[in-house]
């Protein structure tokens, strides 16, 4: 018998019709894995009979399911198969229903001159706003705003031809980044205060796209601008694509008529904190969890206290993820788990800081990435790269969180 034709990774992702990124990380997920992986080269190499799971993968991928769950449908028993199957199909005719009823009332909202010079950023008007909304779980309320103001802020960062939004309470950082259709002029960013965030992506969603102007109402020497605030730099704006409806800060009005009367506006705000000096502080070889979103969310949501997550053998001898703690009884989940040290370490949370974490993805998995039980736990949506959230873990005994950064930078 002829051996099978091997396929190298590109060949093979033509043929299935995924990406090469994609297949690596379906890879390292167990999900599927190559026939074959050269041990001198690290390629990797697929066998053509293969291919009808790799497009079985993709198709459910496609249609939005866990990827524990898609686990169940290739491997798992026949009626087990069939109900993950069921049960998903009515969780998306709920969300079709609710989604339904959100876009046609945005449908029956929908009905400026382009100024200066300076930076601008075209965006998707849907995407800034779900951007904007993503971050702001992470930004400071109550008594940390009070102390450092500045934490109460959405970051907007215009630079390399992307639009990036950055928020953190010292203990949870978000990081989103858009990929501007038209971008022109040097880097440039703008504090948004939580409230001026808020409005602001109640307006874009109603924008097909948005540009975004930065540093050019009165001189494009200040490279930065505070939106709700005061500050010495130039202006801040958002506008409609073509010559729509425009969107300033509540304050931004006022600071820029202070500027045309040759008034200054105020003292600059504190710098924000340098979120790329984390990111980079961030531990290659990480241990990666993925689970169902929502499935986790629900398990640690309503706890009383520290909340604990431990890998744990199944009845079937497979791992589970378990959430212990607080007042509820302990949560076992399916998940996948990719391991370079043995077992993934013990680690906890304050409730507080890892709900809205996972609040904030999209998509039907969360992918956790652990270096230890007290270095920050990177939280991603699995199938979003442009969206990171960073989620310092606790000590199990007295609960005490560490600042994932400082607010001085």
């Amino acid at each position: 018998m002829d051996e099978e034709e091997l396929l190298g990774i590109g060949a093979f992702a033509r043929r299935v019709g995924l990406a090469p990124s994609a297949l690596r990380f379906y890879d390292d997920c167990g999900v599927l894995r190559p026939a074959l992986v050269d041990e001198a080269t690290g390629y990797r190499y697929y066998g053509a009979g293969q291919a009808p799971r790799g497009v079985r993968l993709r198709r459910l991928r496609a249609a939005g399911l866990p990827l524990v769950d898609v686990a169940v449908v290739l491997d798992g028993p026949e009626e087990a198969a069939r109900g993950v199957l069921r049960a998903y199909l009515e969780r998306t005719r709920r969300t079709a229903d609710e989604a339904q009823a959100v876009v046609e009332g945005f449908l029956r909202e929908v009905s400026g001159d382009p100024g200066g010079r300076g930076v601008r950023a075209r965006v998707d008007g849907a995407e800034l706003a779900g951007a904007v909304r993503q971050v702001m779980s992470a930004a400071a309320v109550g008594a940390e705003r009070e102390e450092f103001p500045v934490l109460g802020c959405v970051l907007l960062e215009l630079i390399d031809g992307e639009v990036r939004l950055v928020a953190t309470d010292r203990y949870r950082l978000a990081v989103r980044v858009l990929r501007a259709t038209d971008f022109e002029g040097g880097p440039r960013k703008a504090l948004i205060e939580a409230q001026a965030a808020q409005d602001l992506a109640e307006w874009a969603v109603r924008q097909m796209a948005v540009e975004v102007e930065c540093g050019g109402v009165v001189g494009d020497t200040a490279d930065s601008t505070y939106a709700g605030g005061t500050t010495d730099a130039a202006g801040f704006r958002l506008r409609g694509a073509g010559g729509g409806e425009r969107w300033e800060p509540p304050q931004e009005k006022g600071r820029r008529q202070k500027w045309e009367q040759g008034r200054h506006p105020g003292p600059a705000p504190e710098e924000f904190p340098d979120y790329r000096l984390i990111l980079e502080g961030l531990e290659a070889g990480r241990d990666r969890i993925i689970a169902d979103r929502n499935g986790l969310r629900d398990a640690v949501a309503g706890r009383g206290g520290v909340v604990s997550l431990v890998m744990s053998a199944g009845q079937d001898g497979e791992p589970e993820l378990e959430v212990t703690g607080g007042e509820r009884e302990p949560v076992r989940l399916r998940a996948v788990f990719h391991v370079k040290h043995g077992t993934v370490p013990r680690i906890a949370f304050d409730p507080a800081v890892l709900v809205p974490a996972l609040e904030a993805g999209v998509g039907p998995d969360a992918l956790l990435e652990i270096a230890s039980a007290d270095r920050p736990v990177v939280v991603r949506s699995a199938d979003q790269g442009s969206f990171t959230t960073l989620a310092m873990p606790v000590s199990e005994r007295s609960g005490a969180r560490t600042p994932a950064g400082r607010a001085d930078g």
